[in-house]
């Protein structure tokens, strides 16, 4: 409790100069106003001096204390609450276009690209937590696979349910990634509505041109950044299905259209990246939060509680012992 205590009022601690001067006041009055005896030796006297006589200074000492008290009650000692509530003057709509193509399960990234993507977004999708977000897949064809939503729990389970197992058309439709993802968010009303399409390919599917993707995306005012994802040279990456169902994985060359990429991002407002490892692709999603800001107003409350009463009380409580003992004990000492 007594280390929480702040004082409003400090410019009254001067005051309490005048408890040493008070003190040496007190002792210099004392020493001067009592009567001397002159005798050739106190012998005499060594053990006669009361136990109350000793304790006379006590009077004074009381009267200090209860002055420094006081002082201490005008410098308004307070305990402070603070409590601080954020407000959200305008979230962000944010819509993650992802790649599941089967050229995602290459393991150039650990233990595979997709996992490691889904690491990243998980982590991506849990600092905006003013903001809602939806996720778009896509591979030969495109799906929304959760709309926005302020829901960050559904938002990633559905993150963390994503994989590729055959049920869309193998293939990558970047055309069509794009604009179902413009899709979920033209009748946003956010004021700012962001997309992030990440591929590790070039766009060799769908019906849909990624060019008229992106005007669709300049039209409703949508950013979008793009993610170029997968290493330099080549990479292990599946080739061909076993009779067993698992894949059979082999050296394949990463191809990446990132011209096509760097159209989509800088026509929208956006700026493209390119990952080729775990960590370049977590400083990607770690920039793209820097720049997409939601702008979040804090507020303080302070709360005072004043505690200068008890100052008071015990200073009168000690200036009324003294005047008891003043009247009793110490009587027929002053």
């Amino acid at each position: 409790m007594w280390e929480d205590i702040v004082f409003d009022g400090t410019e009254y601690f001067w005051l309490l100069l005048l408890i040493p001067i008070g003190a040496a006041g007190y002792y210099f009055f004392w020493t001067s106003s009592r009567p001397k005896i002159k005798l050739p030796t106190l012998d005499a006297f060594k053990s006669s001096r009361s136990i109350i006589g000793r304790l006379l200074p006590l009077l004074p000492g009381l009267r200090l204390i209860s002055l420094a008290l006081f002082i201490l009650a005008l410098a308004r000692p307070q305990i402070v609450d603070v409590s601080t509530r954020s407000f959200t003057s305008s979230g962000i709509d944010i819509v993650m276009a992802i790649d599941i193509s089967s050229s995602m399960l290459a393991r150039d990234l650990k233990p595979n690209r997709l996992e490691a993507l889904k690491e990243v977004a998980s982590n991506f999708i849990a600092d905006r937590y003013s903001d809602r977000i939806g996720l778009v897949v896509y591979a030969g064809e495109s799906y929304t696979k959760t709309p926005i939503t302020s829901d960050k729990t559904i938002v990633s389970s559905a993150l963390n349910e994503i994989s590729f197992q055959g049920f869309i058309q193998d293939g990558t439709a970047i055309g069509m990634g794009l604009a179902t993802a413009v899709n979920r968010l033209k009748d946003s009303k956010s004021k700012s509505k962001v997309i992030i399409l990440l591929t590790d390919g070039v766009n060799n599917s769908g019906f849909i041109d990624p060019i008229a993707a992106v005007e669709l995306a300049k039209e409703f005012d949508i950013k979008t950044y793009t993610i170029g994802l997968g290493s330099n040279g080549q990479a292990m990456a599946p080739v061909a299905i076993l009779p067993n169902g698992q894949f059979q994985y082999g050296l394949t060359e990463v191809e990446i259209d990132q011209e096509l990429m760097r159209e989509i991002a800088q026509s929208t407002g956006g700026e493209y990246f390119r990952a080729t490892d775990n960590r370049s692709l977590e400083e990607i999603y770690s920039e793209i939060n820097k720049l997409e800001k939601t702008e979040v107003e804090e507020f303080d409350y302070f709360n005072y509680h004043e505690r200068y009463r008890v100052f008071v009380i015990i200073g009168l409580g000690l200036l009324l012992l003294e005047w008891v003992l003043r009247q009793t004990l110490f009587k027929s000492f002053i």
